[in-house]
Parts: C-alpha cells; sequence; structure tokens
C-alpha cells in the first residue's frame, strides 16, 4: 500500500503508544488486537523507533497481515489487519 493511500486509512482501532518505550508499544497492540474484527485493521501509533520494527515481525509471526508503516512528524504509524 503506498504511503499516501495508507495515511487515509480508516483503523478499526488505534493504539496510542507514543511516550512509552518498548516493550510498551508491542504489548499495547497484541491486547488490543483481540478487539479488531477479523479482517479489521489496527493502527498503531507509537515514537518509539523499535515499534517500526517489531510489530511487522509480530504480525507476521502470528498470521496477521502487515500493511505498512507511515513516518509522521516524530512517530510511526504501523497498520496491521486482523486475519485470524
Amino acid at each position: 500500500m503506498q504511503a499516501q493511500a495508507m495515511s487515509q486509512q480508516k483503523a478499526d482501532k488505534v493504539v496510542d503508544a507514543r511516550g512509552m518505550a518498548c516493550p510498551g508499544p508491542l504489548l499495547e497492540a497484541k491486547r488490543a488486537m483481540a478487539s479488531v474484527p477479523i479482517r479489521g485493521v489496527m493502527e498503531v501509533i507509537s515514537s518509539d523507533e523499535g515499534t517500526a520494527t517489531d510489530v511487522p515481525l509480530w504480525a507476521k509471526k502470528v498470521g496477521h497481515e502487515y500493511l505498512g508503516t507511515v513516518a509522521d512528524a516524530g512517530f510511526w504509524r504501523i497498520f496491521v489487519r486482523r486475519m485470524k
């Protein structure tokens, strides 16, 4: 998905983890995924650079679809589709 299209993506669940240090954003994302409908999209907003790597790796490992990351002013927006 292109960055511009992704920045317009509407998420079913938004996890705002700005200001949290690793592994906080990933733990919040794991907890929040349970409330996302199957095929729904979760957006994780994080100011911790490691989250941009951790969330896509976790998504692939557990069978969700990583849609992409948008770098914004001092934070990252990571999009994942729940697959199961």
